[in-house]
């Protein structure tokens, strides 16, 4: 061990020389390409949020003014935020391919509690975030069996606040996303490269027909409730343009993470935004706003124009497609709580992994977690939750790259983030201004969350961290994990 980072100061730093060894010995399979692992990125970030959020913001509801048109604006708000941050975490993983993510980013750079904080985080908004796009798939599988006559009772397809008992449909599907992600990394990879595929032939479909419907009078008034509910909806719809961050969790079972992960992460951020552009242009020129069904945005549009073959077509394709955001955050949990846990914040008993090279058990709970989410409380609630930790997570890995290109100048880098700290800064301002633009009530439920990681930090995680000399965990960190 480096004697100048362990001590039992909160702000004690990972060494990345330590992190290496560690890599080899954690029981991960390195079996992702550069292609595999930008499918992971799209399959992330294209999904829910061209599906469903972009039907749920372009039409509003009781507690959000409709955005109307302008959704296309709060999708580009949220890109060019997202952008700023992907430039930082691409230059982060080209140094530190490492599971984790923004986490091992703040451990590394700016100590112990703040990584501590952003893994915390991460737990609840990743697990959140495989509710939210179970519950977005429940709404197109009801849209779908509707066009063929059949109607699921509301008491079983529902949550409370809408008048329903529990959905069940979303809670069947998180049970299955993550029984395919306990399959193992490799045969995880190829089933989102073929699924993404197709998600990307769907989407240009749906444009290119969907172009031939188009109303312009629809567009008009393009901003119905002026600017202010745009940026709302750019802090509901950024759920939609970060999957690449998960994606980053899986750099260790990467084949080549230095030299891939930034590479994986910048193209596919890019691909999302091309296909956000244009979908959205045309499901709001399809389909009044106020017209537009927030449960299945696309496959109302169709109906809307006397296409209800398309629509069902649309229907089953889109549950396909967006199950593969489940699988990436699924994944991207899994890979922080067993970070984590390797590194001695939490019991070991979570970083035990199999001989497919999975963590299950973090992969079963965070996947049992996420069906109660998805069974219980209503979509627009749980992607507010999942945004604000997100968004502070981006905030942090933008002062990380700042402070690391200060504090370790020469560390070597295969990317270098340009117009530094502009780049970051920009990051930083823009992910604040939309937190700030979340309910109240997110707020307090992430400020009572970081309350308990504070408690758990301070009770378990400072005293067994492998950074702590005093901690049996310090012993045992050269040792390989059990299987």
């Amino acid at each position: 061990m480096s004697t100048p980072h362990v001590n039992g100061s909160i702000w004690r730093r990972k060494p990345i020389a330590e992190m290496d060894d560690e890599s080899e010995k954690s029981g991960l399979f390195k079996s992702l390409g550069l292609w595999q692992l930008t499918a992971i990125g799209v399959g992330g970030i294209i999904g829910v949020g061209i599906f469903t959020l972009a039907g749920v913001v372009a039409h509003g509801d009781a507690a959000h003014p409709a955005v109307g048109p302008g959704v296309l604006i709060s999708f580009l708000v949220a890109g060019l935020a997202s952008a700023a941050a992907a430039l930082s975490y691409a230059e982060f993983a080209g140094m530190i391919p490492r599971a984790g993510s923004a986490y091992t980013y703040g451990y590394v750079a700016l100590g112990e509690i703040v990584g501590w904080f952003i893994g915390w985080d991460l737990l609840l908004e990743y697990i959140a975030i495989v509710a939210v796009v179970g519950i977005g798939i429940s709404g197109y599988l009801d849209a779908f069996l509707s066009g063929f006559g059949i109607q699921l009772p509301s008491a079983i397809t529902t949550t409370a606040d809408d008048g329903g008992v529990i959905n069940l449909p979303a809670i069947v599907i998180c049970l299955l996303v993550t029984w395919i992600l306990s399959r193992g990394t490799k045969a995880f990879g190829r089933f989102e490269l073929a699924v993404v595929a197709v998600k990307i032939v769907l989407i240009l479909f749906i444009a290119g027909l969907g172009m031939f419907f188009i109303n312009t009078h629809n567009y008009t008034p393009f901003l119905p409730n002026g600017f202010l509910p745009v940026m709302g909806g750019a802090a509901t719809v950024f759920f939609a343009v970060f999957g690449y961050d998960a994606m980053s969790t899986a750099a260790e079972e990467a084949t080549d993470g230095k030299k891939h992960m930034p590479k994986a992460i910048i193209m596919s951020l890019v691909i999302a935004m091309i296909l956000y552009v244009a979908a959205t242009l045309v499901l709001t020129g399809m389909q009044n706003y106020k017209d537009i069904d927030p449960k299945a945005g696309f496959a109302s549009a169709f109906s809307s124009v006397g296409l209800p073959v398309i629509a069902s077509i649309i229907s089953v394709f889109a549950v396909l497609s967006i199950l593969t955001v489940m699988l990436t955050f699924l994944l991207g949990v899994s890979r922080v709580w067993f970070s984590m846990s390797r590194d001695g914040l939490l019991p070991k008993w979570f970083s035990k992994v199999d001989h497919r090279g999975v963590p299950q058990r973090v992969t079963w709970i965070a996947g049992l977690g996420s069906a109660f989410l998805a069974g219980i409380f209503p979509i627009r609630l749980v992607s507010d939750l999942t945004n604000i930790g997100i968004l502070a997570a981006f905030v942090v890995v933008c002062i990380a790259v700042i402070v690391f290109r200060k504090t370790k100048p020469d560390e070597p880098r295969t990317f270098r983030l340009p117009w530094m700290p502009v780049v970051p800064i920009f990051g930083i301002v823009a992910s604040l201004a939309l937190i700030a633009s979340l309910q109240w009530e997110t707020w307090l439920r992430f400020v009572v969350w970081l309350i308990i990681g504070l408690i758990v930090y301070f009770t378990y995680g400072r005293k067994h961290s492998v950074m702590n000399p005093d901690s049996p965990r310090h012993q045992d960190v050269a040792e390989p994990p059990s299987r």
